[in-house]
């Protein structure tokens, strides 16, 4: 296989899928032994680059290629076979096809991997037996990623979704000037209350997560055996604690977060025990995932694909924006965490 090295190389970090061009996409299938018959339809999809592709005898196939220097091969295939331990367990997730004894493929500069199409549509969340329902397969998931640790993903913490955020986006001025002061301090003051839930929660279990658990990755079928929700796109696999692949399926509001807490929980804790400390994190972490979340759109902005997507980003009004949400979170993280503690 094609090293990551010389993938990297074989892209323009600029313009990383300029090369990808439909005719492209198809000689790949067919370098892994699949004929496509020239139907392909772009999915949903910044990070990556992901279509439906029909095939000469069978049904569609989904075909995912891999932003160049993101993950390394090795983190890559460790995503492959946390899914395959899923799916191993009968846990309804979508795993990669094995094709000639192989997930993660190689053509030409670019990275892929094959999956069965699976439809549905997005779960409701307003229904507390959906959420149940959910809560047992997030249960499920957590109970095989506790097994053992993953050895290459990395972890979502203080320092990769806070501070080296933070630090990439100063370093490349992305800060207005009359907004540099305002938006360092707040953010400061925003990681020092991240800190501080850190050590109320105390010491705290990490395991394998799905990592970015929010409705768009969740597709509800209503078929048969089938039905239920299926779990999808584990790209931003990584390390932490189980409440990360809780709240981002919760309201806004704190009220109807507890009760839909209590939903998720009532199906979760039949699979696998939620320490009740980790409830002081629900803000923390979706502070960390703002700063995160404007440093991602950053590091693409130079992928055609972003600002036509993001135009709203890195005007003067995004960035008072953000000071002002993160200092909506600043007061919401020194609160008493929803729920019995």
């Amino acid at each position: 296989m094609t090293s990551s090295t010389d993938i990297d190389a074989a892209a323009s970090a600029n313009t990383p899928y300029a090369g990808l061009t439909p005719d492209r996409v198809l000689d790949a299938l067919e370098s892994a032994g699949l004929h496509g018959d020239g139907r392909l339809l772009g999915l949903n999809s910044f990070e990556n680059r992901v279509y439906q592709v029909g095939m000469e005898e069978g049904a569609p196939l989904i075909t995912k290629f891999y932003r160049p220097g993101r993950w390394s091969d090795a983190q890559i295939l460790e995503e492959h076979a946390f899914v395959q331990e899923l799916v191993d367990r009968e846990i309804p997730v979508v795993a990669p096809s094995v094709i000639n004894g192989h997930t993660l493929h190689a053509f030409e500069g670019y990275r892929f991997a094959v999956f069965p199409r699976r439809g549905g549509r997005p779960p409701e969340l307003e229904n507390p037996d959906t959420l149940e329902w959910m809560g047992r397969f997030i249960g499920r998931i957590h109970a095989v990623g506790a097994i053992r640790p993953f050895a290459s993903r990395p972890a979502i913490d203080l320092d990769s979704f806070g501070r080296e955020p933070r630090d990439w986006l100063l370093a490349n001025h992305f800060i207005p000037d009359d907004l540099y002061d305002a938006w360092s301090s707040t953010v400061e003051q925003a990681l020092g209350g991240v800190r501080r839930c850190y050590e109320r929660a105390g010491k705290v279990a990490t395991l394998r997560l799905h990592g970015d658990c929010h409705a768009g990755n969740v597709l509800w079928t209503e078929h048969g055996d089938e039905r239920g929700p299926h779990f999808v796109d584990f790209d931003d696999c990584r390390s932490g604690p189980a409440v990360q692949d809780l709240w981002m399926l919760l309201p806004g509001e704190r009220t109807a977060m507890t009760i839909a807490f209590s939903d998720l929980l009532s199906g979760y804790e039949d699979f696998h025990e939620f320490e009740r400390r980790e409830l002081h994190l629900i803000e923390a972490l979706r502070t960390l995932r703002l700063i995160h979340y404007s440093a991602w759109i950053a590091r693409r902005w130079n992928d055609p694909a972003f600002p036509a997507a993001f135009p709203w980003f890195n005007t003067q009004r995004y960035w008072q924006d953000r000071v002002l949400e993160l200092r909506e979170q600043i007061a919401l993280m020194d609160e008493a965490p929803i729920g019995p503690v």
